[in-house]
Protein backbone atom coordinates (compact mmCIF):
# COMPACT_ATOMS: atom_id res chain seq x y z
CA UNK A 1 0.00 0.00 0.00
CA UNK A 2 1.39 3.43 -0.99
CA UNK A 3 2.07 5.97 1.70
CA UNK A 4 -0.20 9.03 1.64
CA UNK A 5 1.07 12.18 0.04
CA UNK A 6 1.65 15.26 2.21
CA UNK A 7 -1.48 16.75 0.72
CA UNK A 8 -3.59 13.76 1.82
CA UNK A 9 -2.00 13.69 5.25
CA UNK A 10 -3.21 17.19 5.92
CA UNK A 11 -6.68 16.51 4.59
CA UNK A 12 -9.36 16.82 7.35
CA UNK A 13 -11.03 13.55 6.34
CA UNK A 14 -7.74 11.63 6.53
CA UNK A 15 -6.89 13.14 9.93
CA UNK A 16 -10.32 12.26 11.36
CA UNK A 17 -10.05 8.68 10.12
CA UNK A 18 -6.60 8.25 11.67
CA UNK A 19 -7.80 9.69 14.97
CA UNK A 20 -10.78 7.36 14.95
CA UNK A 21 -8.55 4.36 14.40
CA UNK A 22 -6.25 5.50 17.19
CA UNK A 23 -9.18 5.84 19.62
CA UNK A 24 -10.53 2.44 18.55
CA UNK A 25 -7.12 0.87 19.23
CA UNK A 26 -6.94 2.44 22.70
CA UNK A 27 -10.50 1.34 23.48
CA UNK A 28 -9.67 -2.22 22.43
CA UNK A 29 -6.65 -2.26 24.70
CA UNK A 30 -8.66 -0.79 27.57
CA UNK A 31 -11.38 -3.41 27.12
CA UNK A 32 -8.75 -6.14 27.04
CA UNK A 33 -7.18 -4.93 30.29
CA UNK A 34 -10.60 -4.60 31.94
CA UNK A 35 -11.53 -8.17 30.99
CA UNK A 36 -8.23 -9.44 32.38
CA UNK A 37 -8.71 -7.48 35.58
CA UNK A 38 -12.25 -8.78 36.09
CA UNK A 39 -11.12 -12.36 35.44
CA UNK A 40 -8.23 -11.94 37.90
CA UNK A 41 -10.54 -10.49 40.58
CA UNK A 42 -13.09 -13.29 40.17
CA UNK A 43 -10.40 -15.99 40.34
CA UNK A 44 -8.82 -14.30 43.36
CA UNK A 45 -12.16 -14.08 45.19
CA UNK A 46 -12.86 -17.78 44.61
CA UNK A 47 -9.35 -18.68 45.80
CA UNK A 48 -9.67 -16.48 48.89
CA UNK A 49 -13.02 -18.04 49.77
CA UNK A 50 -11.51 -21.50 49.52
CA UNK A 51 -8.49 -20.46 51.63
CA UNK A 52 -10.77 -18.95 54.27
CA UNK A 53 -12.89 -22.10 54.48
CA UNK A 54 -9.82 -24.34 54.52
CA UNK A 55 -8.15 -22.22 57.22
CA UNK A 56 -11.10 -22.65 59.56
CA UNK A 57 -11.01 -26.42 59.00
CA UNK A 58 -7.21 -26.71 59.29
CA UNK A 59 -7.11 -27.36 63.09
CA UNK A 60 -9.19 -30.52 62.57
CA UNK A 61 -6.96 -31.71 59.71
CA UNK A 62 -3.83 -31.12 61.77
CA UNK A 63 -5.30 -32.82 64.84
CA UNK A 64 -5.27 -29.69 66.97
CA UNK A 65 -8.82 -30.11 68.28
CA UNK A 66 -10.47 -32.76 70.42
CA UNK A 67 -14.01 -33.48 71.56
CA UNK A 68 -12.92 -35.33 74.70
CA UNK A 69 -15.04 -33.89 77.49
CA UNK A 70 -13.71 -33.49 80.98
CA UNK A 71 -15.93 -35.12 83.61
CA UNK A 72 -14.24 -33.13 86.36
CA UNK A 73 -16.75 -31.38 88.60
CA UNK A 74 -16.06 -28.04 90.29
CA UNK A 75 -18.74 -27.36 92.85
CA UNK A 76 -20.10 -23.83 93.39
CA UNK A 77 -18.73 -23.74 96.94
CA UNK A 78 -15.21 -24.31 95.56
CA UNK A 79 -15.31 -21.04 93.59
CA UNK A 80 -12.84 -19.19 95.84
CA UNK A 81 -10.35 -22.07 96.03
CA UNK A 82 -10.00 -22.72 92.28
CA UNK A 83 -7.35 -20.99 90.19
CA UNK A 84 -8.87 -18.43 87.75
CA UNK A 85 -7.25 -20.00 84.69
CA UNK A 86 -8.54 -23.46 85.61
CA UNK A 87 -12.02 -22.02 86.23
CA UNK A 88 -11.99 -20.19 82.91
CA UNK A 89 -11.03 -23.37 81.03
CA UNK A 90 -13.64 -25.40 82.90
CA UNK A 91 -16.43 -22.98 81.98
CA UNK A 92 -15.12 -22.40 78.45
CA UNK A 93 -14.93 -18.62 78.81
CA UNK A 94 -12.62 -16.06 77.26
CA UNK A 95 -10.35 -13.99 79.47
CA UNK A 96 -12.19 -10.76 78.84
CA UNK A 97 -15.56 -12.46 79.18
CA UNK A 98 -14.62 -13.96 82.55
CA UNK A 99 -13.17 -10.67 83.81
CA UNK A 100 -16.48 -8.92 83.13
CA UNK A 101 -18.49 -11.45 85.18
CA UNK A 102 -19.35 -10.99 88.82
CA UNK A 103 -18.83 -13.60 91.51
CA UNK A 104 -22.56 -14.37 91.59
CA UNK A 105 -22.62 -14.96 87.82
CA UNK A 106 -19.66 -17.37 88.01
CA UNK A 107 -21.32 -19.23 90.85
CA UNK A 108 -24.53 -19.53 88.81
CA UNK A 109 -22.55 -20.87 85.84
CA UNK A 110 -20.96 -23.50 88.07
CA UNK A 111 -24.38 -24.59 89.26
CA UNK A 112 -25.70 -24.86 85.69
CA UNK A 113 -22.57 -26.75 84.64
CA UNK A 114 -22.94 -29.20 87.52
CA UNK A 115 -26.60 -29.82 86.68
CA UNK A 116 -25.72 -30.42 83.02
CA UNK A 117 -23.02 -32.91 83.96
CA UNK A 118 -25.49 -34.73 86.20
CA UNK A 119 -28.20 -34.87 83.52
CA UNK A 120 -26.06 -35.67 80.46
CA UNK A 121 -25.07 -39.22 79.72
CA UNK A 122 -21.34 -38.64 79.44
CA UNK A 123 -20.11 -42.22 79.82
CA UNK A 124 -17.36 -43.67 77.68
CA UNK A 125 -18.25 -41.67 74.56
CA UNK A 126 -16.98 -38.48 76.19
CA UNK A 127 -13.50 -40.00 76.27
CA UNK A 128 -13.46 -40.53 72.48
CA UNK A 129 -12.12 -37.86 70.14
CA UNK A 130 -14.79 -37.76 67.42
CA UNK A 131 -12.52 -35.63 65.20
CA UNK A 132 -10.08 -38.45 64.47
CA UNK A 133 -9.94 -39.23 60.72
CA UNK A 134 -11.03 -42.83 61.22
CA UNK A 135 -14.17 -41.67 63.06
CA UNK A 136 -14.98 -39.13 60.34
CA UNK A 137 -15.14 -41.70 57.54
CA UNK A 138 -15.32 -45.19 59.11
CA UNK A 139 -18.03 -46.81 61.26
CA UNK A 140 -17.55 -46.85 65.02
CA UNK A 141 -19.34 -48.63 67.85
CA UNK A 142 -20.63 -45.98 70.24
CA UNK A 143 -22.04 -46.83 73.64
CA UNK A 144 -25.62 -46.21 72.43
CA UNK A 145 -25.31 -48.79 69.63
CA UNK A 146 -24.67 -52.53 69.62
CA UNK A 147 -22.68 -52.46 66.34
CA UNK A 148 -20.40 -50.04 64.43
CA UNK A 149 -22.42 -47.32 62.72
CA UNK A 150 -22.08 -44.21 60.56
CA UNK A 151 -23.75 -41.41 62.47
CA UNK A 152 -23.80 -37.61 62.37
CA UNK A 153 -25.02 -36.37 65.75
CA UNK A 154 -23.49 -33.12 66.99
CA UNK A 155 -23.78 -32.74 70.72
CA UNK A 156 -22.24 -31.02 73.71
CA UNK A 157 -20.66 -33.89 75.60
CA UNK A 158 -20.25 -36.74 73.11
CA UNK A 159 -20.63 -35.45 69.53
CA UNK A 160 -20.47 -37.79 66.56
CA UNK A 161 -19.17 -36.26 63.33
CA UNK A 162 -19.16 -39.04 60.74
CA UNK A 163 -19.58 -37.40 57.34
CA UNK A 164 -20.55 -40.53 55.36
CA UNK A 165 -24.33 -40.07 55.92
CA UNK A 166 -24.05 -36.50 54.64
CA UNK A 167 -22.03 -37.55 51.58
CA UNK A 168 -24.50 -40.34 50.86
CA UNK A 169 -27.44 -37.97 51.21
CA UNK A 170 -25.84 -35.41 48.88
CA UNK A 171 -25.02 -37.98 46.19
CA UNK A 172 -28.41 -39.71 46.49
CA UNK A 173 -30.49 -36.55 46.15
CA UNK A 174 -28.23 -35.23 43.36
CA UNK A 175 -28.42 -38.56 41.51
CA UNK A 176 -32.22 -38.52 41.62
CA UNK A 177 -32.23 -34.91 40.43
CA UNK A 178 -29.98 -35.70 37.47
CA UNK A 179 -32.06 -38.79 36.59
CA UNK A 180 -35.06 -36.45 36.35
CA UNK A 181 -33.39 -33.43 34.75
CA UNK A 182 -31.09 -34.92 32.10
CA UNK A 183 -33.68 -36.92 30.06
CA UNK A 184 -36.21 -34.07 30.18
CA UNK A 185 -33.67 -31.37 29.33
CA UNK A 186 -31.99 -33.31 26.51
CA UNK A 187 -35.29 -34.38 24.96
CA UNK A 188 -36.56 -30.81 25.06
CA UNK A 189 -33.28 -29.45 23.66
CA UNK A 190 -33.24 -31.95 20.80
CA UNK A 191 -36.86 -31.30 19.92
CA UNK A 192 -36.60 -27.51 20.09
CA UNK A 193 -33.39 -27.27 18.08
CA UNK A 194 -34.00 -29.94 15.44
CA UNK A 195 -37.63 -30.98 15.16
CA UNK A 196 -39.81 -28.07 16.22
CA UNK A 197 -40.97 -25.29 13.94
CA UNK A 198 -39.30 -21.90 14.14
CA UNK A 199 -42.45 -20.34 15.58
CA UNK A 200 -42.60 -22.91 18.38
CA UNK A 201 -38.86 -22.55 19.03
CA UNK A 202 -39.10 -18.77 19.39
CA UNK A 203 -41.35 -18.97 22.43
CA UNK A 204 -40.49 -22.44 23.86
CA UNK A 205 -36.81 -21.77 24.54
CA UNK A 206 -37.32 -18.48 26.45
CA UNK A 207 -40.21 -20.02 28.37
CA UNK A 208 -38.11 -22.96 29.58
CA UNK A 209 -35.13 -20.73 30.41
CA UNK A 210 -37.41 -18.46 32.47
CA UNK A 211 -37.96 -21.39 34.84
CA UNK A 212 -34.42 -20.80 36.11
CA UNK A 213 -35.66 -17.59 37.70
CA UNK A 214 -38.01 -19.40 40.11
CA UNK A 215 -36.51 -19.09 43.63
CA UNK A 216 -35.37 -22.39 45.07
CA UNK A 217 -37.31 -21.73 48.28
CA UNK A 218 -40.51 -21.66 46.20
CA UNK A 219 -39.68 -25.00 44.59
CA UNK A 220 -38.85 -26.47 47.99
CA UNK A 221 -42.14 -25.29 49.45
CA UNK A 222 -44.02 -26.60 46.41
CA UNK A 223 -42.35 -29.99 46.85
CA UNK A 224 -43.23 -30.11 50.54
CA UNK A 225 -46.86 -29.05 50.09
CA UNK A 226 -47.76 -30.61 46.72
CA UNK A 227 -45.33 -33.37 45.75
CA UNK A 228 -44.76 -34.96 49.16
CA UNK A 229 -48.41 -35.95 49.93
CA UNK A 230 -48.86 -37.42 46.44
CA UNK A 231 -45.63 -39.43 46.60
CA UNK A 232 -46.48 -40.69 50.08
CA UNK A 233 -49.91 -41.84 48.94
CA UNK A 234 -48.45 -43.61 45.90
CA UNK A 235 -45.43 -45.26 47.55
CA UNK A 236 -46.89 -45.83 51.02
CA UNK A 237 -43.69 -44.68 52.72
CA UNK A 238 -43.98 -43.50 56.34
CA UNK A 239 -41.73 -40.54 55.55
CA UNK A 240 -43.58 -37.75 53.78
CA UNK A 241 -40.35 -35.81 53.15
CA UNK A 242 -37.62 -37.95 51.67
CA UNK A 243 -34.86 -38.12 49.06
CA UNK A 244 -37.31 -38.74 46.21
CA UNK A 245 -39.34 -35.61 46.90
CA UNK A 246 -36.24 -33.45 47.18
CA UNK A 247 -34.63 -35.06 44.12
CA UNK A 248 -37.65 -34.43 41.87
CA UNK A 249 -37.90 -30.79 42.97
CA UNK A 250 -34.17 -30.37 42.52
CA UNK A 251 -34.36 -31.94 39.06
CA UNK A 252 -36.99 -29.38 38.03
CA UNK A 253 -34.63 -26.62 39.19
CA UNK A 254 -31.76 -28.05 37.12
CA UNK A 255 -33.73 -28.60 33.90
CA UNK A 256 -33.47 -24.99 32.58
CA UNK A 257 -29.67 -24.90 32.97
CA UNK A 258 -29.06 -28.24 31.25
CA UNK A 259 -31.62 -27.46 28.56
CA UNK A 260 -30.13 -24.06 27.69
CA UNK A 261 -26.55 -25.31 27.40
CA UNK A 262 -27.51 -28.51 25.57
CA UNK A 263 -29.72 -26.63 23.11
CA UNK A 264 -26.88 -24.21 22.35
CA UNK A 265 -24.51 -27.15 21.80
CA UNK A 266 -26.93 -28.92 19.45
CA UNK A 267 -27.77 -25.72 17.56
CA UNK A 268 -24.05 -25.07 17.10
CA UNK A 269 -23.61 -28.19 14.97
CA UNK A 270 -23.28 -27.26 11.26
CA UNK A 271 -26.65 -27.81 9.57
CA UNK A 272 -24.87 -29.49 6.66
CA UNK A 273 -24.51 -32.67 8.74
CA UNK A 274 -28.26 -33.00 9.20
CA UNK A 275 -28.94 -32.12 5.57
CA UNK A 276 -26.49 -34.78 4.40
CA UNK A 277 -28.30 -37.39 6.48
CA UNK A 278 -31.64 -36.27 5.07
CA UNK A 279 -30.23 -36.47 1.56
CA UNK A 280 -29.23 -40.08 2.19
CA UNK A 281 -32.82 -40.97 3.08
CA UNK A 282 -32.90 -40.53 6.87
CA UNK A 283 -35.89 -39.02 8.59
CA UNK A 284 -35.56 -35.82 10.64
CA UNK A 285 -35.64 -37.85 13.85
CA UNK A 286 -32.98 -40.28 12.60
CA UNK A 287 -30.75 -37.41 11.48
CA UNK A 288 -31.16 -35.65 14.84
CA UNK A 289 -30.60 -38.80 16.94
CA UNK A 290 -27.84 -40.55 14.98
CA UNK A 291 -25.95 -37.62 13.47
CA UNK A 292 -26.52 -34.30 15.25
CA UNK A 293 -26.71 -35.59 18.82
CA UNK A 294 -23.42 -37.55 18.74
CA UNK A 295 -21.67 -34.55 17.19
CA UNK A 296 -22.89 -32.36 20.07
CA UNK A 297 -21.81 -34.78 22.83
CA UNK A 298 -18.94 -32.59 24.14
CA UNK A 299 -21.27 -29.65 24.71
CA UNK A 300 -23.96 -31.91 26.16
CA UNK A 301 -21.42 -33.43 28.56
CA UNK A 302 -20.47 -29.93 29.73
CA UNK A 303 -24.16 -29.12 30.29
CA UNK A 304 -24.66 -32.27 32.38
CA UNK A 305 -21.58 -31.53 34.50
CA UNK A 306 -22.69 -27.96 35.19
CA UNK A 307 -26.16 -29.25 36.06
CA UNK A 308 -24.61 -31.76 38.47
CA UNK A 309 -22.64 -29.00 40.16
CA UNK A 310 -25.78 -26.88 40.42
CA UNK A 311 -27.68 -29.75 42.03
CA UNK A 312 -24.85 -30.65 44.41
CA UNK A 313 -24.57 -27.08 45.67
CA UNK A 314 -28.30 -26.47 46.16
CA UNK A 315 -29.35 -25.70 49.74
CA UNK A 316 -32.94 -24.52 50.20
CA UNK A 317 -34.74 -27.26 48.27
CA UNK A 318 -33.00 -30.10 50.11
CA UNK A 319 -33.28 -28.27 53.43
CA UNK A 320 -37.06 -28.01 53.04
CA UNK A 321 -38.04 -31.19 51.19
CA UNK A 322 -35.53 -33.95 52.03
CA UNK A 323 -36.61 -34.64 55.61
CA UNK A 324 -33.24 -33.29 56.78
CA UNK A 325 -32.29 -36.47 58.66
CA UNK A 326 -28.81 -38.04 58.20
CA UNK A 327 -30.00 -41.61 57.63
CA UNK A 328 -27.94 -44.31 55.98
CA UNK A 329 -29.44 -46.31 53.12
CA UNK A 330 -29.72 -46.04 49.34
CA UNK A 331 -33.53 -46.14 49.28
CA UNK A 332 -34.98 -42.95 47.75
CA UNK A 333 -37.90 -43.20 50.17
CA UNK A 334 -35.68 -42.52 53.19
CA UNK A 335 -35.03 -38.99 54.46
CA UNK A 336 -31.60 -37.58 53.73
CA UNK A 337 -29.38 -34.72 54.79
CA UNK A 338 -26.90 -33.10 52.44
CA UNK A 339 -23.64 -31.28 53.08
CA UNK A 340 -25.10 -27.92 52.13
CA UNK A 341 -28.24 -28.37 54.23
CA UNK A 342 -26.14 -29.33 57.26
CA UNK A 343 -24.02 -26.20 56.97
CA UNK A 344 -27.09 -23.98 56.53
CA UNK A 345 -29.02 -25.56 59.40
CA UNK A 346 -26.26 -25.79 62.01
CA UNK A 347 -23.79 -22.97 61.40
CA UNK A 348 -25.89 -20.34 63.16
CA UNK A 349 -26.23 -22.46 66.30
CA UNK A 350 -22.57 -23.34 66.88
CA UNK A 351 -20.01 -21.79 69.17
CA UNK A 352 -17.59 -19.61 67.20
CA UNK A 353 -14.24 -21.37 66.97
CA UNK A 354 -15.52 -24.58 68.57
CA UNK A 355 -15.10 -28.07 67.16
CA UNK A 356 -18.65 -28.10 65.73
CA UNK A 357 -18.03 -24.73 64.05
CA UNK A 358 -14.79 -25.94 62.46
CA UNK A 359 -16.35 -29.26 61.50
CA UNK A 360 -18.92 -27.42 59.39
CA UNK A 361 -16.10 -25.61 57.62
CA UNK A 362 -14.49 -28.98 57.00
CA UNK A 363 -17.74 -30.02 55.30
CA UNK A 364 -17.45 -26.91 53.11
CA UNK A 365 -13.88 -27.86 52.20
CA UNK A 366 -15.02 -31.40 51.43
CA UNK A 367 -17.75 -30.00 49.17
CA UNK A 368 -15.09 -27.98 47.33
CA UNK A 369 -12.94 -31.09 46.88
CA UNK A 370 -15.83 -33.25 45.65
CA UNK A 371 -16.94 -30.60 43.16
CA UNK A 372 -13.39 -30.08 41.90
CA UNK A 373 -12.87 -33.83 41.49
CA UNK A 374 -16.08 -34.18 39.49
CA UNK A 375 -15.10 -31.25 37.28
CA UNK A 376 -11.65 -32.73 36.63
CA UNK A 377 -13.13 -36.11 35.71
CA UNK A 378 -15.70 -34.42 33.49
CA UNK A 379 -12.98 -32.35 31.84
CA UNK A 380 -11.07 -35.52 30.94
CA UNK A 381 -14.23 -37.11 29.54
CA UNK A 382 -15.02 -33.89 27.66
CA UNK A 383 -11.58 -33.85 25.99
CA UNK A 384 -11.91 -37.50 25.02
CA UNK A 385 -15.34 -36.94 23.48
CA UNK A 386 -14.05 -33.92 21.61
CA UNK A 387 -11.12 -35.83 20.20
CA UNK A 388 -13.45 -38.59 19.08
CA UNK A 389 -15.91 -36.24 17.39
CA UNK A 390 -13.42 -33.75 15.91
CA UNK A 391 -10.46 -36.04 15.40
CA UNK A 392 -6.98 -35.73 16.85
CA UNK A 393 -4.89 -32.76 15.80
Amino acid sequence: METPTPYLQGHPRFTATSGHRLWARWLDRLAEHLIRAVAFVVASVVLLIFLFVAREALPIVLGGLTTVTSTELIRPEELDSVAPERLRTYLGLGRGEMASMSRETLRLLLEVHAEALAEESVGEDAKVNALEPRLLFLPFRWSDYDHPVFVWQPGVWSPKYNVVPLLLGSLKVTGIAMAVAVPLALAAALHVSQLASRRFRDWAKPAIELLAGIPSVVLGSLAMLAFAPVFQAVTGTPFMLNSLVAGVALGIAVVPLVFSLAEDAISGIPPELGRAALALGATRWQAAWHVVLPAALPGIAAAVVLGFGRALGETMIVLIASGNAPMMGWSPLLPARTLTATIAAELGETEFGGHHFRMLFLLGTLLFVVTLSINLIASAVFRRLRRRTEGSR
